[in-house]
């Protein structure tokens, strides 16, 4: 899977966000700071959804599977 991060210039350094995964954004006084600030938005906005997901279907019979995503 491959995603995209999208990065805008603004006077007080750069906003970011990721243009598949709607929350995971953020900002930085740097590039640098902006991209390492939007992987770490990733990874809190995927446990943020998974924690949500597991309350869901809490005590429900689920099927659980690994899902991979190749280019098409």
């Amino acid at each position: 899977m491959q995603l995209t991060a999208v990065f805008r210039k603004v006077p007080e350094g750069y906003v970011a966000f990721v243009e598949e995964l709607p929350g995971a954004n953020t900002q930085g006084a740097s590039l640098e700071e902006a991209r390492s600030n939007l992987l770490e938005s990733v990874g809190l906005v995927l446990d943020a959804n998974r924690m949500l997901s597991e309350e869901s279907i809490q005590g429900q019979d689920v099927i659980r599977e690994p899902l991979v995503i190749t280019a098409q």
